[in-house]
């Protein structure tokens, strides 16, 4: 039984950055795509970004690419989320999940989930 737990959300100014980070435990992830959601208060969750744990490939979201990079360290089985230039609309509960296979967007292809991080972007 694989576990993820977040750690690293706080509060932070707009501009400022911020590094939450997954750790993931229970059974071997190597082959899986570590990605992060975010869910805003009174929205939907959505797909923020993920990395192939073995390749390092990378995919992101629209909204935060050139600002949000997304690593794994296969050694300390952790991955991270550096957040740069952090705006107030950053604000959220942000999640790491996994899964083996392509990335995908859609929450229910993801088979393990953190508990979640909160990350306040102040103005």
């Amino acid at each position: 039984q694989g576990h993820l737990v977040e750690s690293g959300g706080g509060l932070v100014q707009a501009g400022g950055s911020l590094r939450p980070s997954c750790a993931a435990s229970g059974r071997a992830f190597d082959s899986d795509r570590i990605g992060w959601f975010r869910q805003a208060p009174g929205k939907e969750r959505e797909w923020v970004a993920a990395v192939s744990w073995s390749g390092g490939s990378t995919r992101y979201a629209d909204s935060v690419k050139g600002r949000f990079t997304i690593s794994g360290d296969n050694d300390k089985n952790t991955a991270y989320q550096q957040m740069n230039s952090v705006r107030p609309e950053d604000t959220a509960d942000y999640s790491c999940a996994a899964r083996r296979g392509i990335v995908t967007t859609r929450m229910t292809d993801w088979n393990y989930w953190g508990q979640g991080a909160q990350v306040t972007v102040s103005s």
